[in-house]
Protein backbone atom coordinates (compact mmCIF):
# COMPACT_ATOMS: atom_id res chain seq x y z
CA UNK A 1 0.00 0.00 0.00
CA UNK A 2 1.44 3.35 -1.27
CA UNK A 3 1.99 5.63 1.54
CA UNK A 4 0.52 8.64 1.99
CA UNK A 5 1.21 11.90 0.08
CA UNK A 6 2.43 14.92 2.27
CA UNK A 7 2.36 18.38 2.47
CA UNK A 8 4.01 21.38 4.42
CA UNK A 9 2.09 24.61 4.24
CA UNK A 10 4.69 27.74 5.71
CA UNK A 11 1.87 30.35 5.71
CA UNK A 12 0.45 33.09 7.81
CA UNK A 13 -1.70 30.92 9.61
CA UNK A 14 -4.32 28.38 9.93
CA UNK A 15 -5.56 28.52 13.87
CA UNK A 16 -6.13 32.59 13.73
CA UNK A 17 -8.04 34.79 11.31
CA UNK A 18 -7.07 37.85 13.31
CA UNK A 19 -5.58 40.22 10.61
CA UNK A 20 -5.13 37.03 8.46
CA UNK A 21 -8.21 36.92 6.17
CA UNK A 22 -6.55 33.84 4.02
CA UNK A 23 -7.55 31.50 6.82
CA UNK A 24 -10.64 30.69 5.60
CA UNK A 25 -9.08 29.73 2.34
CA UNK A 26 -6.14 28.09 3.92
CA UNK A 27 -8.59 25.89 6.00
CA UNK A 28 -11.48 25.05 3.32
CA UNK A 29 -7.90 23.73 1.04
CA UNK A 30 -6.34 21.62 3.82
CA UNK A 31 -9.04 20.48 5.31
CA UNK A 32 -10.00 18.97 1.55
CA UNK A 33 -6.54 17.84 0.84
CA UNK A 34 -7.11 15.90 4.38
CA UNK A 35 -9.92 14.47 2.75
CA UNK A 36 -8.22 13.15 -0.47
CA UNK A 37 -6.00 11.23 1.56
CA UNK A 38 -2.85 14.33 1.80
CA UNK A 39 -1.09 14.72 5.11
CA UNK A 40 -0.53 18.21 5.51
CA UNK A 41 1.34 20.09 7.64
CA UNK A 42 1.10 23.54 8.34
CA UNK A 43 3.82 25.95 9.66
CA UNK A 44 2.84 29.35 10.81
CA UNK A 45 4.98 31.75 12.76
CA UNK A 46 3.83 33.26 16.56
CA UNK A 47 3.23 37.20 15.21
CA UNK A 48 0.67 39.82 15.27
CA UNK A 49 -1.18 38.28 18.36
CA UNK A 50 -2.72 35.60 15.99
CA UNK A 51 -1.88 33.13 18.59
CA UNK A 52 -3.74 35.03 21.11
CA UNK A 53 -6.52 35.50 19.35
CA UNK A 54 -7.65 31.68 18.00
CA UNK A 55 -10.93 31.10 16.75
CA UNK A 56 -9.61 27.22 15.57
CA UNK A 57 -7.79 24.94 18.06
CA UNK A 58 -5.97 22.05 16.21
CA UNK A 59 -8.14 20.10 14.27
CA UNK A 60 -7.57 16.61 13.41
CA UNK A 61 -7.22 17.22 9.65
CA UNK A 62 -4.10 18.89 9.46
CA UNK A 63 -0.82 18.67 11.75
CA UNK A 64 -0.29 22.23 12.86
CA UNK A 65 3.34 23.93 13.89
CA UNK A 66 3.77 27.39 15.35
CA UNK A 67 7.44 28.39 15.54
CA UNK A 68 9.02 30.84 17.10
CA UNK A 69 8.88 34.41 14.39
CA UNK A 70 12.74 34.07 14.63
CA UNK A 71 15.55 33.33 12.41
CA UNK A 72 16.66 30.18 14.29
CA UNK A 73 12.56 28.90 14.53
CA UNK A 74 11.86 29.46 11.25
CA UNK A 75 15.06 27.72 9.99
CA UNK A 76 13.96 24.81 12.62
CA UNK A 77 10.45 24.51 10.85
CA UNK A 78 12.32 24.35 7.51
CA UNK A 79 14.39 21.23 8.63
CA UNK A 80 11.53 19.33 9.45
CA UNK A 81 9.62 20.17 6.37
CA UNK A 82 12.52 18.79 4.25
CA UNK A 83 11.07 15.32 3.84
CA UNK A 84 7.70 16.30 2.55
CA UNK A 85 6.67 15.40 -0.95
CA UNK A 86 5.54 19.17 -1.67
CA UNK A 87 6.75 22.17 0.08
CA UNK A 88 4.52 25.10 0.03
CA UNK A 89 5.51 28.99 0.50
CA UNK A 90 2.79 31.19 0.66
CA UNK A 91 2.68 34.67 0.23
CA UNK A 92 1.84 36.92 3.22
CA UNK A 93 3.72 34.71 5.80
CA UNK A 94 4.38 37.86 7.37
CA UNK A 95 7.54 36.72 8.88
CA UNK A 96 10.75 36.10 7.22
CA UNK A 97 9.56 35.82 3.77
CA UNK A 98 12.23 36.99 1.46
CA UNK A 99 13.73 34.24 3.50
CA UNK A 100 11.60 31.72 2.49
CA UNK A 101 10.93 32.47 -0.59
CA UNK A 102 14.09 31.61 -1.55
CA UNK A 103 14.88 28.68 1.56
CA UNK A 104 11.93 26.34 0.18
CA UNK A 105 12.98 26.04 -3.33
CA UNK A 106 16.68 25.43 -1.95
CA UNK A 107 14.93 22.69 0.19
CA UNK A 108 13.06 21.37 -2.22
CA UNK A 109 14.42 21.02 -5.76
CA UNK A 110 11.41 20.48 -8.16
CA UNK A 111 8.94 20.04 -5.60
CA UNK A 112 8.12 23.62 -4.15
CA UNK A 113 5.15 25.65 -4.67
CA UNK A 114 4.43 29.62 -4.02
CA UNK A 115 1.30 29.50 -3.27
CA UNK A 116 0.09 33.01 -3.87
CA UNK A 117 -2.73 34.76 -2.19
CA UNK A 118 -2.30 38.32 -3.56
CA UNK A 119 -1.08 37.89 -6.84
CA UNK A 120 -1.76 41.31 -7.84
CA UNK A 121 0.03 43.06 -5.18
CA UNK A 122 3.27 40.46 -5.82
CA UNK A 123 3.35 40.76 -9.32
CA UNK A 124 2.94 44.58 -9.20
CA UNK A 125 6.03 44.86 -6.53
CA UNK A 126 8.31 42.49 -8.92
CA UNK A 127 7.44 44.69 -12.14
CA UNK A 128 7.84 48.03 -9.39
CA UNK A 129 11.34 47.01 -8.58
CA UNK A 130 13.46 44.29 -11.18
CA UNK A 131 16.17 43.85 -8.27
CA UNK A 132 13.25 42.28 -6.25
CA UNK A 133 14.58 39.20 -4.88
CA UNK A 134 11.54 36.98 -5.48
CA UNK A 135 12.27 37.82 -9.07
CA UNK A 136 14.64 35.43 -9.11
CA UNK A 137 13.11 32.91 -6.98
CA UNK A 138 10.56 32.51 -9.58
CA UNK A 139 11.83 29.93 -11.72
CA UNK A 140 12.67 27.86 -9.05
CA UNK A 141 9.58 26.91 -8.33
CA UNK A 142 7.88 23.52 -9.86
CA UNK A 143 4.78 25.71 -9.78
CA UNK A 144 2.59 28.47 -8.85
CA UNK A 145 -0.87 28.44 -7.38
CA UNK A 146 -2.80 31.36 -7.17
CA UNK A 147 -6.29 32.54 -5.40
CA UNK A 148 -7.37 34.74 -7.96
CA UNK A 149 -6.11 36.66 -11.11
CA UNK A 150 -6.86 34.92 -13.97
CA UNK A 151 -5.02 35.53 -17.64
CA UNK A 152 -3.70 38.81 -16.73
CA UNK A 153 -1.77 36.79 -13.66
CA UNK A 154 -1.22 33.68 -15.38
CA UNK A 155 0.58 35.48 -18.20
CA UNK A 156 2.36 38.08 -15.40
CA UNK A 157 4.18 35.06 -14.10
CA UNK A 158 4.83 33.21 -17.52
CA UNK A 159 6.53 36.17 -18.47
CA UNK A 160 8.77 36.19 -15.08
CA UNK A 161 9.68 32.75 -15.70
CA UNK A 162 7.31 31.02 -13.78
CA UNK A 163 7.15 27.03 -14.99
CA UNK A 164 3.62 26.62 -14.59
CA UNK A 165 0.59 29.35 -13.40
CA UNK A 166 -2.59 27.75 -12.14
CA UNK A 167 -5.47 29.88 -10.25
CA UNK A 168 -7.20 27.82 -7.13
CA UNK A 169 -9.45 30.55 -6.70
CA UNK A 170 -11.48 31.04 -3.36
CA UNK A 171 -14.75 28.92 -2.15
CA UNK A 172 -17.21 27.77 0.57
CA UNK A 173 -17.03 24.89 2.58
CA UNK A 174 -20.17 24.92 3.08
CA UNK A 175 -19.42 22.95 7.07
CA UNK A 176 -18.30 26.09 8.12
CA UNK A 177 -20.28 28.72 6.60
CA UNK A 178 -23.99 27.84 6.03
CA UNK A 179 -27.22 29.62 6.50
CA UNK A 180 -28.56 30.20 10.10
CA UNK A 181 -31.52 32.45 11.53
CA UNK A 182 -30.67 35.92 11.64
CA UNK A 183 -29.30 37.58 15.01
CA UNK A 184 -30.44 41.18 16.09
CA UNK A 185 -27.12 42.38 16.78
CA UNK A 186 -26.11 41.83 12.91
CA UNK A 187 -29.30 43.29 11.59
CA UNK A 188 -29.87 46.06 9.54
CA UNK A 189 -29.40 47.20 5.65
CA UNK A 190 -25.41 46.37 4.61
CA UNK A 191 -23.13 44.87 6.62
CA UNK A 192 -19.32 44.78 5.28
CA UNK A 193 -16.74 42.88 6.97
CA UNK A 194 -12.90 44.08 6.40
CA UNK A 195 -9.87 44.83 8.10
CA UNK A 196 -8.98 48.46 7.61
CA UNK A 197 -5.62 48.46 5.25
CA UNK A 198 -4.24 51.28 3.34
CA UNK A 199 -4.56 49.87 0.28
CA UNK A 200 -8.35 49.56 0.59
CA UNK A 201 -9.49 52.75 2.49
CA UNK A 202 -10.42 54.81 -0.27
CA UNK A 203 -12.68 52.33 -1.87
CA UNK A 204 -14.29 50.86 1.72
CA UNK A 205 -14.90 55.14 1.98
CA UNK A 206 -16.91 55.13 -1.54
CA UNK A 207 -18.42 51.99 -1.71
CA UNK A 208 -19.06 51.75 2.23
CA UNK A 209 -19.15 54.86 3.87
CA UNK A 210 -20.46 57.08 1.27
CA UNK A 211 -24.13 55.09 1.04
CA UNK A 212 -23.90 55.14 4.79
CA UNK A 213 -23.59 58.76 4.82
CA UNK A 214 -26.64 59.41 2.54
CA UNK A 215 -28.73 56.50 3.54
CA UNK A 216 -29.15 57.48 6.97
CA UNK A 217 -32.57 56.12 7.64
CA UNK A 218 -30.86 53.33 6.74
CA UNK A 219 -28.84 50.83 8.99
CA UNK A 220 -24.88 49.93 7.94
CA UNK A 221 -22.41 47.69 10.02
CA UNK A 222 -18.78 47.45 9.59
CA UNK A 223 -16.87 44.28 11.41
CA UNK A 224 -12.93 43.83 10.80
CA UNK A 225 -10.08 45.27 12.58
CA UNK A 226 -8.95 48.93 12.58
CA UNK A 227 -11.88 50.94 12.23
CA UNK A 228 -12.47 52.09 15.92
CA UNK A 229 -10.73 55.27 15.42
CA UNK A 230 -12.90 55.51 12.02
CA UNK A 231 -15.18 59.00 12.14
CA UNK A 232 -18.15 56.84 11.14
CA UNK A 233 -21.56 58.04 10.37
CA UNK A 234 -23.77 57.80 13.21
CA UNK A 235 -25.93 55.12 11.57
CA UNK A 236 -22.77 52.63 10.87
CA UNK A 237 -22.74 50.31 13.58
CA UNK A 238 -18.54 49.79 14.10
CA UNK A 239 -18.54 45.64 15.46
CA UNK A 240 -14.69 45.72 15.58
CA UNK A 241 -13.21 41.81 14.81
CA UNK A 242 -15.51 39.15 13.96
CA UNK A 243 -14.72 36.03 15.10
CA UNK A 244 -15.17 33.50 12.13
CA UNK A 245 -17.99 31.25 14.46
CA UNK A 246 -19.83 34.44 14.18
CA UNK A 247 -19.44 35.21 10.49
CA UNK A 248 -22.75 33.31 9.45
CA UNK A 249 -24.70 35.36 11.59
CA UNK A 250 -23.37 38.39 9.97
CA UNK A 251 -24.02 36.98 6.79
CA UNK A 252 -27.35 35.99 7.36
CA UNK A 253 -28.62 38.67 9.26
CA UNK A 254 -29.17 42.23 7.13
CA UNK A 255 -30.90 42.41 3.63
CA UNK A 256 -27.31 42.51 1.91
CA UNK A 257 -23.79 42.34 2.28
CA UNK A 258 -21.09 43.81 0.47
CA UNK A 259 -18.04 42.96 -1.25
CA UNK A 260 -15.17 45.19 -2.12
CA UNK A 261 -11.92 44.31 -3.53
CA UNK A 262 -8.99 46.20 -2.96
CA UNK A 263 -7.97 48.34 -5.96
CA UNK A 264 -5.17 46.00 -7.91
CA UNK A 265 -7.62 42.99 -7.35
CA UNK A 266 -10.42 44.77 -8.84
CA UNK A 267 -8.34 46.24 -11.84
CA UNK A 268 -6.81 42.67 -12.28
CA UNK A 269 -9.71 40.96 -12.14
CA UNK A 270 -11.04 37.10 -12.08
CA UNK A 271 -10.19 37.69 -7.94
CA UNK A 272 -13.27 36.78 -5.93
CA UNK A 273 -12.61 37.52 -1.87
CA UNK A 274 -12.68 34.83 0.49
CA UNK A 275 -15.53 36.95 1.87
CA UNK A 276 -17.70 36.68 -1.17
CA UNK A 277 -17.69 32.74 -1.07
CA UNK A 278 -18.47 33.16 2.77
CA UNK A 279 -21.49 34.97 1.94
CA UNK A 280 -22.75 32.90 -0.70
CA UNK A 281 -22.58 29.86 1.24
CA UNK A 282 -24.58 31.72 4.04
CA UNK A 283 -27.60 32.19 1.62
CA UNK A 284 -26.85 36.35 1.70
CA UNK A 285 -27.49 39.05 -0.98
CA UNK A 286 -24.41 40.31 -2.21
CA UNK A 287 -23.60 43.54 -3.33
CA UNK A 288 -19.68 43.76 -4.80
CA UNK A 289 -18.10 45.92 -6.96
CA UNK A 290 -18.04 45.45 -10.10
CA UNK A 291 -14.59 43.68 -11.85
CA UNK A 292 -14.16 41.42 -14.74
CA UNK A 293 -14.72 38.09 -14.14
CA UNK A 294 -17.39 38.85 -11.53
CA UNK A 295 -20.23 36.82 -14.21
CA UNK A 296 -17.58 33.82 -14.44
CA UNK A 297 -18.16 33.29 -10.57
CA UNK A 298 -21.98 34.22 -10.09
CA UNK A 299 -24.57 35.44 -12.88
CA UNK A 300 -24.79 39.50 -12.35
CA UNK A 301 -28.57 40.44 -11.24
CA UNK A 302 -29.74 36.98 -10.54
CA UNK A 303 -27.23 35.55 -7.77
CA UNK A 304 -24.99 38.60 -7.52
CA UNK A 305 -25.61 42.80 -7.66
CA UNK A 306 -22.80 44.67 -8.94
CA UNK A 307 -21.78 48.16 -7.96
CA UNK A 308 -19.22 50.61 -10.18
CA UNK A 309 -19.17 53.32 -7.07
CA UNK A 310 -21.37 54.25 -4.24
CA UNK A 311 -24.22 55.70 -6.08
CA UNK A 312 -24.86 52.50 -7.60
CA UNK A 313 -24.50 51.01 -4.33
CA UNK A 314 -27.09 53.27 -3.08
CA UNK A 315 -29.29 52.71 -6.32
CA UNK A 316 -29.12 48.99 -5.53
CA UNK A 317 -29.79 49.16 -2.06
CA UNK A 318 -33.07 51.58 -2.89
CA UNK A 319 -34.47 48.88 -5.41
CA UNK A 320 -33.73 46.10 -3.12
CA UNK A 321 -36.67 44.45 -1.37
CA UNK A 322 -36.38 41.48 1.21
CA UNK A 323 -38.10 39.63 -0.97
CA UNK A 324 -35.62 39.90 -3.83
CA UNK A 325 -32.95 40.04 -1.51
CA UNK A 326 -33.90 36.27 -0.20
CA UNK A 327 -33.99 35.05 -3.70
CA UNK A 328 -30.83 36.66 -4.93
CA UNK A 329 -29.12 35.01 -1.66
CA UNK A 330 -30.67 31.92 -2.68
CA UNK A 331 -29.80 31.85 -6.32
CA UNK A 332 -25.70 32.10 -5.11
CA UNK A 333 -25.69 29.24 -2.55
CA UNK A 334 -27.40 26.94 -5.17
CA UNK A 335 -24.75 28.38 -7.43
CA UNK A 336 -22.03 27.94 -4.71
CA UNK A 337 -22.33 24.78 -3.43
CA UNK A 338 -22.91 23.61 -7.08
CA UNK A 339 -19.46 24.68 -8.77
CA UNK A 340 -17.62 26.63 -5.81
CA UNK A 341 -16.86 24.71 -3.02
CA UNK A 342 -13.10 23.64 -1.80
CA UNK A 343 -14.11 19.95 -2.74
CA UNK A 344 -14.22 21.65 -6.49
CA UNK A 345 -11.00 23.21 -6.13
CA UNK A 346 -8.89 20.61 -4.11
CA UNK A 347 -9.57 18.96 -7.50
CA UNK A 348 -7.70 20.73 -9.59
CA UNK A 349 -4.89 20.90 -7.19
CA UNK A 350 -4.23 17.26 -6.87
CA UNK A 351 -4.65 17.10 -10.80
CA UNK A 352 -2.04 19.48 -11.17
CA UNK A 353 0.26 18.23 -8.77
CA UNK A 354 -0.28 14.72 -10.16
CA UNK A 355 1.75 15.92 -13.51
CA UNK A 356 4.49 17.74 -11.78
CA UNK A 357 7.69 15.80 -13.36
CA UNK A 358 10.23 14.24 -11.31
CA UNK A 359 8.13 13.43 -7.93
CA UNK A 360 6.56 11.18 -6.12
CA UNK A 361 3.04 12.38 -6.99
CA UNK A 362 4.16 11.73 -10.42
CA UNK A 363 4.53 8.19 -10.06
CA UNK A 364 1.45 7.61 -8.88
CA UNK A 365 1.62 8.69 -5.35
CA UNK A 366 -1.34 11.36 -5.61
Amino acid sequence: MAAQPTIAFFGSSILSAFWNGAATYYRGIVRELHGQGVRVTFYEPDAYARQQHRDLEPPDWVTSVVYPATEQGVTAALEQARGADFVVKTSGVGVFDEFLEHAVPDLAPGRAIFWDVDAPATLARVHDNPADPFRSAIPEYALIFTYGGGPQVIDGYHALGARSCVPIYNAVDPRTHHPIAPEKRFRGDLNLLVNRLPDREERIREFFFKPAAQLKTRRFTLGGNGWAAHDAPPNVHVAGHVYTADHNAFNCSPMAVLSVNRADMARTGYSPATRVFEAAGAGACIISDAWTGLDTFFDPDLEILAAASGDEVIARLEELTPERARQIGAAALRRALAEHTYARRVETVLQTLAVVPGTRSGAGVL
